[in-house]
C-alpha cells in the first residue's frame, strides 16, 4: 500500500504525522493509498519555512516570477495526462472531465503569466506644489488555501498561481479524499524553479483547518466548500485578523421560457445537471419551467440522460463516473426518497444503477424529479449529485421570485430567444454569475468567479482581477524632494562660503 505524505520546504516531508487517512477509488470502493495527516507540529514547521521563503520572494523581480509561471504552465501541459489519471483514480470523474478541469485551472496560470501588467499602480504629479503620489500593491505574506474534493486541480489553481505571482507564500490543504493532484502540483513547481518553502501541501481535516485559521503566521485564507463551513472559516479567520475569501455552496437554478428552443435547452441542461455526476458548485440541479413547458422539457432531458453512459472514469466510453463516497450516495438517495414520499414524480430513476465489473463503486445514474414541493429537502438542499429537479411557474414573474427566494446565489441561467426578456433576467436575478442560454456560466480566469448571498462570505471573488486584489494590499506613497526647490543647493553653497 502506497503511503503519501505532506510537501514542505520543497520536498516530501514525513515529519511527525497525526495518523493516516485511507484514500478510496470511488469507482471500485477499494483503497488505493493512504495519506499521513499533518500534525500541529508539522503545520508550525510549514508556516515557519513559508514565512522565511516569502521574505526573499517578495523582493524577487516580476520578470523572474513570470518566467517561473511560464515554465509551470508548460510543465502542466506536458504532465496533464498523469495529473488527470490521479484525479480519476481518487475522484472518479471521467478522464475527459479531469483534462477539462486542468485546462480551466491552467487559465489562472495563464493570467498569472501576465502578473507584471496586473500589478501596475497609479501615479499623479503635483497634487500639491512639487508633491507627487503613487500607489503600489504589495503581497500579504503567507496565504492558506482550503479546497474541496470535487476539483482537485482546478480549485487550488484558482488560488496558488496568483498568490505566488503576487509575491506570497502558499500553504495548500486539499481534501483528504483527493490530495494527490496537489502533491503532484508541488513537484511541478519544484521543476519550474519555484524556490523551496513557497508552495507547501498539508493533509488533514478539522484539526489542520483550525490550526490554519488560528495561526498568527498565516495572513489570509482562501476557501471553497460548503456554506456552513465557509461561514465558520470566515468568522474564525476574521476574528484572528486574517483576510478571508470563503466561497460556499450553491443550488443553481435555470429558467426555461416557453419561447426557448426546448431541444437545445434539454441537451445543455442534461450536460449541466449530470456532468461530473453533479458534483460541481456550478452544476444545474434545478430548472424552473415556465408556462406549462415542464412535462415536455422533462421528456426531452430524459431522452438525453438515457444516453449517458455511467461507469469507470478511465473507460473512454464513459460519460459520467461515480459520486465520491458511499455516504454521499446514501445521502443523495435519501433526498430523492424524501421527495418521492412527499408526492414528487420520478421521471427518470437512477438510484439502483449498477455498473458491471464495478459493483463496489458508488454509482448513481441520472435522475429527474418533477412536482417537488418547494419546502422539500431535495429542492432546498445542495444535492451535489446527478439529480435534476424541475419545478413549474406560470410566468416569468413567478419564476424569478422562485429563483431569488433561495438562500444561495452562485449561478443562474435563462433559456429564451427573447433578447428583452434575457436582458431583464440578467438585471433582476440575484446571482453572481449569470448565463443566457448558457447553463454553467463559469467566467474565464481573466474575469473573477464568485456568487452572492450564502454562496460567498465576504466581498472578494476568486481568481482574475479580484484575485490579484485579494492577495495584495495597496499602499499610497506621497513624496516631496526639498532638493528640487533649490534649498539643498543653497545650504551647500553657504557652507562652502563659511569654509
Amino acid at each position: 500500500m502506497e503511503i503519501i505524505c505532506q510537501w514542505i520546504n520543497g520536498e516530501y516531508y514525513e515529519g511527525n504525522p497525526d495518523g493516516e487517512v485511507e484514500i478510496e477509488n470511488p469507482a471500485t470502493g477499494k483503497i488505493v493509498r493512504k495519506a499521513q495527516l499533518t500534525s500541529q507540529e508539522d503545520l508550525e514547521y510549514a508556516v515557519k519555512v513559508a514565512r522565511k521563503a516569502q521574505e526573499e520572494w517578495r523582493n524577487i523581480s516580476l520578470a523572474k516570477r513570470v518566467d517561473i509561471m511560464f515554465k509551470m504552465r508548460q510543465l502542466l501541459l506536458d504532465n496533464q495526462d498523469k495529473m488527470a489519471k490521479l484525479i480519476v483514480e481518487e475522484h472518479g470523474k471521467t478522464y475527459g472531465d479531469a483534462i477539462g478541469e486542468i485546462q480551466r485551472g491552467r487559465e489562472t496560470i495563464d493570467f498569472a503569466c501576465g502578473i507584471n501588467a496586473n500589478l501596475k499602480g497609479e501615479m499623479s504629479y503635483n497634487i500639491s506644489t512639487r508633491v507627487d503620489i503613487h500607489t503600489i500593491r504589495q503581497p500579504l505574506g503567507v496565504v492558506g488555501g482550503i479546497c474541496p474534493f470535487n476539483f482537485p486541480a482546478m480549485v487550488p489553481m484558482w488560488m496558488h498561481p496568483l498568490a505566488l505571482a503576487t509575491g506570497n507564500a502558499f500553504i495548500l490543504k486539499p481534501a483528504t479524499t483527493t490530495p494527490s493532484a496537489s502533491l503532484f502540483t508541488a513537484e511541478l513547481y519544484k521543476q519550474a524553479g519555484l524556490p523551496d518553502g513557497l508552495f507547501n501541501v498539508v493533509i488533514g481535516d478539522v484539526p489542520v483547518v483550525q490550526g490554519m485559521l488560528n495561526h498568527d503566521g498565516i495572513d489570509a485564507i482562501s476557501f471553497v466548500g460548503s456554506t456552513p463551513v465557509a461561514r465558520i472559516v470566515q468568522e474564525t479567520g476574521i476574528a484572528n485578523g486574517k483576510r478571508v475569501q470563503a466561497l460556499g455552496g450553491a443550488n443553481n437554478h435555470a429558467i426555461v421560457m416557453p419561447d426557448a428552443d426546448l431541444e437545445f435547452a434539454a441537451e445543455h441542461i442534461s450536460a449541466a445537471a449530470f456532468g461530473a455526476a453533479g458534483e460541481r458548485c456550478m452544476a444545474l440541479p434545478v430548472v424552473v419551467a415556465v408556462g406549462g413547458t415542464g412535462e415536455k422539457l422533462a421528456e426531452l432531458v430524459a431522452k438525453h440522460a438515457r444516453n449517458i453512459t455511467v461507469g469507470s472514469g478511465m473507460n473512454e466510453n464513459t460519460d459520467m463516473g461515480p459520486v465520491i463516497t458511499a455516504d454521499a450516495k446514501k445521502r443523495i438517495i435519501g433526498l430523492i426518497d424524501s421527495a418521492e414520499k412527499a408526492g414528487a414524480k420520478i421521471v427518470l430513476d437512477g438510484r439502483d444503477h449498477v455498473v458491471e465489473g464495478f459493483e463496489g463503486g458508488h454509482f448513481l445514474a441520472p435522475t429527474i424529479v418533477t412536482d417537488v414541493p418547494l419546502d422539500n429537502e431535495l429542492y432546498t438542499n445542495e444535492v451535489f449529485g446527478p439529480v435534476l429537479t424541475i419545478v413549474a411557474a406560470k410566468d416569468y414573474e413567478e419564476a424569478i421570485k422562485i429563483v431569488n427566494a433561495q438562500p444561495f446565489g452562485n449561478g443562474s441561467a435563462i433559456f429564451t430567444n427573447d433578447g428583452g426578456m434575457a436582458r431583464r433576467f440578467t438585471q433582476e436575478v440575484e446571482a453572481g454569475m449569470v448565463g443566457v442560454n448558457v447553463p454553467i456560466p463559469t467566467p474565464v480566469a481573466y474575469y473573477s468567479f464568485g456568487g452572492w448571498k450564502n454562496s460567498l462570505m465576504g466581498d472578494t471573488h476568486i481568481h482574475g482581477p479580484e484575485g490579484v486584489k485579494f492577495y495584495t494590499r495597496a499602499k499610497a506613497i506621497t513624496t516631496r524632494w526639498p532638493s528640487e526647490s533649490g534649498a539643498y543647493q543653497a545650504t551647500m553653497s553657504f557652507e562652502r562660503d563659511e569654509e
